[in-house]
């Protein structure tokens, strides 16, 4: 059994149990999630569609942390005038376990 959520402008294929890194939701550690934007949901017998999100349909999910991902470089530079500029950047995540799934 999965569902294909949406959250943060993002698309997810999820499971029971699956754990997951979205983007950043202003939640504790260890508070539970309900994604409601379900796109799709298949139980392995049938498949169900939404136009654009299926009724009545939600994923239950478990906060497990607050991180941030691995750190980029930019770099900007301008050739022959000696501009040289170098920034990082980590990007804020959640990281989401699943727990249920209802139709």
């Amino acid at each position: 059994m999965y569902a294909v959520v949406e959250t943060g402008g993002k698309q997810y294929r999820v499971s029971e149990g699956s754990a997951i890194f979205v983007e950043k939701l202003d939640v504790a550690e260890g508070d539970q999630v309900v994604l409601d934007k379900v796109l799709l949901f298949n139980n392995g017998e049938e498949t169900k569609i939404g136009t654009p999100f299926i009724e009545g349909a939600k994923v239950v999910a478990k906060v497990d942390k607050q991180t941030k991902g691995k750190k980029i470089i930019v770099f900007k530079y301008k050739p022959k005038k000696n501009y040289r500029k170098k920034t990082g950047h980590r990007q804020p995540y959640t990281k989401l376990i699943i727990e249920k799934i209802e139709a």
